[in-house]
């Protein structure tokens, strides 16, 4: 059982701002194993965070190496949250999000993405969409989940940890289309993939098996994806490119596919991205993670096996 309330010793945490400092002094370069994307999958690349591409005269906002051009901010860190610890073969710098102040009920958690009220028109390659993919490398770097800074009880959790999503064209900022996270799942936590095919409706989670802590143990880089086929009702999750065994969580027709296809999402464009919890307009906090995260990816298309394993070949081995 995590201890209620926990705090970074000065040292600590002393050391860890002078790292990022440096990383954020330190000018970007955008290496070619860094930004290595494999072929098979730029064409589907929507969105694409490196963190090592700070937005000129902006280093709160991290820069899209995606088609779209949806750039995003890091929230409350700024470019602090810049830290020198690369996800992978080639990588300088990762993202690092944390709860900041677990006593309060406040909005100071470090997370990043994007928000807009009637939408973020840069994303429209997840309007009235058939497919999406979200996926990335992630390392834990502390407890998870968190104490629940939204109450007083001194016991009391999150139920889940954000990882990074598409959010749905009605979002507040933590209704999602498409999902990576660690959710409740019949009372236990597990590795989640979690897709909404319409707006305001149900939504489906596909469950990974194994305990979410061996899949992601603490202070290990991870490359997870999550595929969300909106056509046929399929979901997926890999862990460093192998397809992991799981189970649908939701019974029935949450994405309402009994009648003549193809489907597609709802023809909204989604109202932002969220990156290690909620409410990327920082009006509330939800779901935070003690982790980093690196070279994110967010695909208008529901990838194969083979594109997701071709990929992190490319990222590890330097192979195509």
């Amino acid at each position: 059982m995590f201890m209620r309330r926990r705090r970074h010793t000065a040292a600590a945490l002393a050391a860890f701002l002078t790292a990022s400092m440096a990383v954020a002094a330190a000018p970007a370069q955008a290496g070619a194993d860094k930004g290595a994307v494999h072929p098979t999958l730029r064409p589907y690349l929507a969105a694409y965070y490196d963190f090592e591409h700070p937005v000129r005269g902006n280093p709160a906002k991290e820069r899209d190496q995606g088609f779209s051009r949806t750039d995003i901010d890091l929230v409350n860190g700024g470019a602090l949250m810049r830290t020198a610890d690369g996800g992978h073969r080639g990588s300088r710098t990762s993202l690092q999000v944390r709860q900041v102040n677990p006593d309060t009920a406040g909005n100071d958690d470090w997370k990043s993405g994007v928000y807009g009220t009637s939408g973020v028109p840069t994303l429209k390659a997840f309007n009235a969409v058939r497919g999406i993919t979200v996926m990335g490398w992630f390392k834990m770097t502390g407890p998870n989940p968190s104490p629940n800074s939204n109450t007083a009880a001194p016991d009391d959790y999150y139920g889940a940890v954000g990882l990074a999503g598409v959010l749905s064209g009605d979002s507040d900022g933590h209704a999602v289309r498409g999902l990576l996270e660690i959710i409740n799942v019949n009372g236990e936590l597990r590795l989640v993939a979690l897709g909404r095919r319409v707006d305001g409706a149900s939504s489906q989670t596909f469950a990974a098996s194994q305990d979410w802590r061996t899949l992601l143990p603490d202070g290990k880089w991870v490359f997870l994806a999550a595929t969300f086929d909106f056509d046929t009702g399929a979901m997926a999750l890999y862990r460093d490119g192998q397809r992991l065994d799981g189970f649908y969580a939701v019974p029935g027709d949450p994405w309402d596919l009994s009648g003549p296809g193809p489907h597609r999402t709802s023809p909204t464009d989604p109202r932002g991205i969220k990156i290690g919890g909620s409410f990327p307009q920082n009006t509330a906090e939800r779901n935070p993670c003690d982790c980093r995260m690196d070279s994110l990816m967010f695909l208008n298309r529901a990838l194969d096996g083979e594109r997701i394993r071709a990929q992190y070949r490319l990222v590890t081995t330097g192979e195509n």
